[in-house]
């Protein structure tokens, strides 16, 4: 079975709702399966160790659901421009993952959402590029016969899903749609790439 690992952090549950779309859109393709994970929040105070499996939503994320995915969804909140530092933590853990080329050739999307319409949601995602790009993955965005894409008034962009959290509104259909394109995107992509190996 090809997994796709959608990985993500989420602090109020908007993130992990796109992270769902997205993996239903994985699971629409035949043969594929999505990996849903997240990572343990980090301490202001000190370095501490999280409960091993979380008190609710998906299992924290291990450097072999990384080593041994066929594709990766990566998404945060938008942090002044940036992804979360909890996400960032985990990602700075994978330096072994880099020394051996496990990600290397496999196809990566990004997605966040924020809390302002001006918040940062594509530096967010061109951000979140950077470390898959170190790791030798094939970025996929969303593209412009994405009619969702043309037609929204909230999120959504090229280089991957968005969602503009105002007073804690749900996801947009525009929005739910683009989420699950990049899921279906991504699980297509490594079928084929794995398919020809």
């Amino acid at each position: 079975m090809t997994k796709i690992l959608v990985l993500y952090f989420s602090r109020n549950g908007t993130t992990a709702d796109m992270a769902n779309h997205i993996a239903r859109g994985v699971a629409s393709v035949d043969g594929v399966e999505a990996v849903l994970r997240t990572v343990p929040d980090v301490s202001t105070v000190c370095e501490k160790t999280a409960e091993s499996i979380p008190a609710h939503g998906a299992l924290y994320a291990t450097i072999d659901d990384l080593k041994f995915c066929d594709g990766l969804a990566l998404g945060s909140p938008t942090h002044f421009g940036n992804m979360a530092a909890p996400l960032k933590y985990f990602i700075d853990s994978t330096t072994e993952i880099w020394f051996s080329g496990a990600l290397s050739g496999k196809p990566a999307g990004v997605f966040t959402s924020t809390g302002s319409m001006h918040g940062g949601q594509e530096s967010t995602l061109l951000s979140m590029m950077l470390p898959l790009l170190h790791h030798g993955m094939l970025i996929l965005g969303l593209p412009s016969t994405e009619h969702a894409l043309r037609e929204t008034t909230s999120g959504g962009t090229p280089y991957g899903p968005s969602h503009v959290s105002t007073d804690h509104s749900g996801l947009s259909d525009h929005e739910k749609t683009l989420c699950k394109a990049l899921g279906t995107r991504l699980a297509k992509t490594a079928l084929q790439l794995k398919q020809s190996a």
